[in-house]
């Protein structure tokens, strides 16, 4: 991934690994603003993981046998697909990989600094008893953009670790907020428009 973001003039840095010393397997929530954000952030994490991926994903040619194998798949359409897919991430941090999941479910194709947050993943994190670590990508939504269509335009990506936040003593809603309020005010301080 580094050589292709090379290849097409895009520069990446990656900032705060040090959050992850000394810490046990953990679930690893992202900002979602375009296409690009899954490929980049899966690798340069810097321990070894899975992300959830939509049963879609599956039918895109290469692209979709590499991610059977580093992701957990659902169909969010299908209830029981949903609990499977719950259990087999159980299983994943229990198996000391971390869990990456992009709690705004799709791009942010909104002008905010991110969609409100679905349940999953602060779900996960209280059942497990696991950390949130957050993770905040910058301007990849301007590198590659939903509109228009096929538009790139290359630059600095930055990835940006955020400090973990213990699921410990919080309610799905309130570590929900609480990671949604870090990233929403990283984000801003660090991506002005």
């Amino acid at each position: 991934m580094r050589l292709f973001l090379t290849l097409v003039g895009c520069r990446f840095t990656v900032s705060g690994k040090h959050h992850f010393n000394n810490l046990s397997s953990a679930i690893v929530i992202c900002n979602h603003n375009s296409l690009i954000d899954v490929p980049v952030s899966t690798p340069f994490l810097p321990r070894a993981n899975k992300t959830i991926a939509k049963k879609s994903f599956i039918y895109v040619p290469l692209f979709g046998w590499i991610y059977q194998f580093g992701s957990v798949i659902v169909d969010r359409k299908n209830n029981q697909s949903r609990s499977t897919s719950f259990e087999k991430m159980k299983r994943v941090l229990d198996s000391s990989l971390d869990m990456l999941i992009y709690p705004e479910g799709t791009r942010n194709k909104t002008s905010e600094p991110l969609k409100s947050f679905y349940d999953g993943a602060f779900k996960l994190a209280i059942e497990t008893k696991k950390p949130i670590v957050p993770v905040v990508l910058l301007n990849t939504k301007k590198i590659l953009p939903a509109y228009p269509i096929m538009y790139f335009k290359p630059g600095k990506i930055q990835m940006n670790i955020l400090a973990p936040i213990n699921s410990e003593g919080h309610t799905i809603q309130s570590l929900k907020q609480l990671a949604f309020d870090t990233m929403s005010a990283h984000y801003k301080m660090n991506n002005p428009v």
